[in-house]
């Protein structure tokens, strides 16, 4: 059951945030500016890449290199290929992790490395096998960690994770945003060096600003009425959140999401691409999910059995592509089902900003859910 009582009571949520999720949401902005000097004092501004790779392959453990893979992929197009490495091993604890990379990788391929962590002997494993094939590799970790050594000793370029204090009070939730914003951005910088993407050091600044004026936005102190993010939480207790994305960057922005209401709150999701999803979940809202389906049982014990279970539909749009949408369908059909619907779009900007702006105000919202739900 949600407490909605903690979503306007200040302190008492800082209380309950024992991970540092609503600092990590807050400190966003700053996170990436920390991170993109980071990224410049190793010397991705001087880099000169002889020309763009034939593919970029990404390796890290959980969300974080999941959805970096993914936000890279989106960003960068058809240019390269970005492919996720996935890991694999009989536990997800850092020392039975192990990652390999595809018969075809070689000198012309580009390995990134992203992790919180840093001390996976598998992640040490496969910079030395890329070092074998003479593929380049780039790694983000936390300073000092194992794997600085293993990419320094395979003569690739290791950049220092920006970290926060509280970082290391809680083990670090994958889809923690603070743990986002610290991966992601050295490899925006890189990408942007070898062409893959665009991303010069003023969008990033200018990505910082938009994060910290959602933060001013959906920050604690801000009632649920004016609070975008603290009113997608609320909307969503007691309910399946059916997030259906559209426009380029909407796309990772809800995979990122349903992911994240997943680790933090324990909230399941399903997401997917409009026009796709009217086809792909028209049964779902049809079925026992639909609001209709199931009417409040008058003989129903109010205090010992939870209400049925109902979907709510979370529309995240950016620009459709040709300026096409399928948002009206996507009312229709929502609404033909009794089912309510929740809508999010950024305000103008640069396609890195608008992105970050679906991200952030979602990543809020889903620290809110766990916060007041007891996750």
């Amino acid at each position: 059951m949600l407490d909605e009582s903690l979503l306007d009571a200040p302190e008492r949520l800082t209380e309950a945030d024992r991970r540092g999720l609503l600092r990590g949401a807050a400190e966003a902005g700053a996170r990436v500016r920390t991170a993109a000097r980071h990224a410049a004092e190793a010397g991705v501004g001087n880099l000169k890449p002889d020309g763009r790779p034939r593919a970029v392959l990404i390796a890290g453990p959980g969300a974080a290199a999941t959805h970096a893979a993914d936000l890279l992929g989106t960003l960068a197009g058809a240019g390269s290929p970005v492919t996720r490495l996935a890991p694999t091993g009989v536990a997800p604890a850092a020392g039975a992790l192990r990652w390999e990379l595809p018969g075809w990788a070689g000198s012309v391929d580009l390995l990134l490395i992203a992790t919180p962590d840093g001390a996976e002997p598998g992640l040490s494993l496969l910079a030395e096998q890329a070092y074998r094939r003479g593929c380049t590799v780039v790694a983000v970790a936390p300073a000092g960690s194992p794997l600085n050594d293993a990419v320094s000793a395979s003569r690739g370029l290791f950049i220092p994770m920006a970290t926060a204090p509280y970082d290391h009070d809680e083990p670090l939730a994958g889809a923690a945003p603070g743990v986002l914003w610290a991966l992601l951005t050295p490899l925006l910088a890189l990408l942007d060096r070898t062409g893959l993407l665009e991303a010069p050091p003023e969008a990033v600044g200018k990505v910082a600003d938009r994060l910290d004026r959602v933060a001013e936005r959906c920050g604690p102190a801000i009632v649920t009425y004016s609070n975008p993010a603290k009113t997608l939480a609320s909307e969503l207790a007691d309910s399946l959140p059916v997030v259906w994305t559209e426009g380029t960057s909407a796309g990772p922005a809800g995979r990122r999401f349903a992911a994240a209401l997943a680790e933090l709150s324990g909230t399941p999701a399903v997401v997917a691409d409009l026009p796709e999803a009217l086809a792909a979940h028209s049964a779902l809202l049809a079925g026992r999910l639909a609001a209709g389906a199931d009417p409040d049982d008058f003989f129903r014990d109010r205090v010992e059995e939870p209400a049925a279970l109902h979907a709510r539909v979370v529309l995240l749009r950016d620009r459709p592509i040709g300026g096409l949408t399928a948002a009206p369908n996507a009312r229709d059909l929502a609404l033909g089902h009794d089912t309510p619907i929740s809508e999010l779009e950024p305000e103008a900007g640069a396609e890195l900003e608008t992105l970050a702006e679906l991200i952030a105000i979602t990543d809020f919202a889903a620290v809110y859910l766990a916060l007041a739900s007891g996750a």
